[in-house]
């Protein structure tokens, strides 16, 4: 190796560890913590922050870096060049923001999680406000000094995100999306023949929820030797690097969907940060593409494996095995029909197929107006319930079940919640390809085996690392170009059948 290419890789991975430190403490603060510990956690979580920024803004850093851009590597998608590449366009932004900003604005959100736990749990946004405002303040000062070419602020903080992507490109694939997702919605809504919606509302224990939710996530292959299942408020997971995966759920005794489908998602991302390359850890080419391609393979393995009707072929009598009193006697076509009924509903992590990206395109929305200044903090639940009723036909019954459902802003997240979106774009048309290449994928899936798709997917997209963007990647796998067609054909044909409309 290189000499001085070997250097950058041990700073870079300096860098991961304490990124790694930091996501850690940000974990068990959201899992075991206790609540009179987030004064000392923004403290701790806020020295990291200024330590790792610190180490990826050394001067010696972007002298390597400037030195290392000038070699030839050959292929641009080596290794090597894909680490320096990469790793020079981070090093360029991050050396726009100075330590100071960092710094507050790891300790601001610890502290604003706490208060939009403490909010969401009272139903007051009052709490929340003054918290969610400083965060807006901190985030369009971090936009600002990230801005180019007096583009708009919010793409700023999308390519954090979503490298290389825009406002303007995330429109023009959001709105015809919406324009044929509003009629499917109207066309379900008229449907006669329903699906029964009690089943999946009646009682559920959790413990047996849990033992059935880890079965089916080490089914697909999410290692439980590098990782485990917790509980937290808003679910989510934690890749610390290698060996270290930490999934979080949270579990209703009344309805089945929350945890279970929250599990796969969780897994879903997990599996993909257990199948990076992990002597590549802290180097871009052992890390995700953009949180896009990493929710891509969250609902992939949720919705178009975990609700479709081969992985219950397989896990049904499971499911019953567990849940006797409820499912007992209940038939799979009716079970599998329950658990894919399309509903308008309040909160986004239980939001159907179809209806859930209405969820993401309202926030989208609300973000943009934030970042702009065109909404102040204190109108939020007013703006998020007129569009809310615009979108959806429904008026949130109080702010948990609105504005203060997500843990996102709280946490300085803004220009995340279009990634969401994104995924479901990118999973169709990736389960697309799979099911081209991977004979007989469904009768696969319908005797559990989920191996080849595993694979599939660790060697197409999570061993690549950023050697793709993500547009690029998804045309070097499906042989397309990014498109939400595939989506679409997906979302009509499969709740056509569940509806049994003509």
């Amino acid at each position: 190796m290189n000499e001085r290419y070997a250097e950058l890789v041990s700073q870079l991975q300096q860098v991961g560890l304490l990124g790694s430190i930091g996501s850690v403490l940000g974990w068990e603060q959201e899992t075991y913590m206790p609540g009179g510990g987030a004064e000392l956690r923004s403290r701790q979580i806020s020295l990291i922050a200024g330590m790792a920024h610190q180490r990826a803004t050394a001067p010696e850093l972007g002298e390597l870096l400037a030195e290392l851009s000038t070699q030839d590597w050959g292929d641009p998608h080596s290794p090597e060049a894909v680490n320096v590449r990469e790793a020079r366009r981070d090093y360029e932004r991050a050396t726009k923001l100075p330590q100071r900003l960092v710094e507050e604005l790891s300790r601001v959100t610890t502290l604003s999680q706490q208060a939009w736990s403490q909010a969401r749990k009272k139903n007051n946004f009052a709490d929340f406000q003054p918290w969610l405002q400083q965060v807006i303040e901190l985030k369009r000062e971090e936009a600002r000094c990230l801005q180019e070419d007096g583009g708009p602020l919010y793409d700023t903080l999308l390519d954090h995100y979503e490298p290389r992507m825009t406002t303007a490109e995330l429109q023009a694939t959001f709105q015809p999306l919406r324009d044929q997702l509003v009629p499917l919605v109207a066309e379900i809504a008229e449907a006669k023949n329903r699906p029964d919606t009690s089943i999946p509302t009646r009682s559920y224990p959790v413990a047996a929820q849990r033992a059935f939710a880890e079965e089916a996530a080490r089914a697909i292959g999410f290692d439980f030797d590098r990782g485990r299942l917790d509980e937290s408020a808003h679910p989510f997971c934690s890749g610390f690097g290698p060996g270290d995966c930490r999934l979080t759920t949270r579990f209703d005794d009344r309805f089945f969907n929350m945890a279970f489908f929250g599990t796969l998602h969780e897994a879903g991302h997990g599996i993909y940060e257990q199948g990076l390359n992990p002597d590549a850890f802290g180097l871009p080419m052992g890390a995700a593409v953009s949180l896009g391609i990493h929710e891509s393979q969250s609902r992939m393995w949720e919705n178009l494996v975990g609700r479709s009707r081969p992985f219950w072929d397989h896990f049904y009598t499971r499911a019953q095995h567990y849940f006797p009193e409820a499912l007992g006697n209940v038939k799979l076509d009716d079970f599998y029909r329950a658990v894919n009924t399309v509903e308008p509903s309040f909160i986004r992590v239980e939001a159907d197929e179809v209806t859930y990206n209405l969820h993401i395109m309202l926030r989208f929305e609300l973000e943009q107006m934030l970042i702009s200044g065109e909404l102040d903090a204190a109108d939020v639940p007013t703006a998020w319930n007129e569009k809310f009723e615009a979108y959806l036909g429904l008026v949130p019954p109080d702010d948990a079940h609105g504005c203060l459902q997500d843990v996102h802003w709280s946490a300085g997240l803004i220009g995340y919640f279009p990634t969401y979106a994104l995924g479901n774009v990118y999973a169709s048309q990736f389960f697309g390809a799979a099911h081209d290449q991977i004979s007989g994928l469904d009768d696969l899936i319908a005797k559990g085996e989920f191996a080849p798709l595993k694979k599939w997917l660790n060697e197409n997209i999570h061993q690549r690392g950023q050697q793709y963007s993500a547009l690029d990647l998804v045309k070097v796998v499906t042989n397309h170009e990014f498109d939400a067609e595939p989506l679409v054909t997906h979302l009509r044909t499969k709740f056509r059948d569940v509806y049994r409309l003509s």
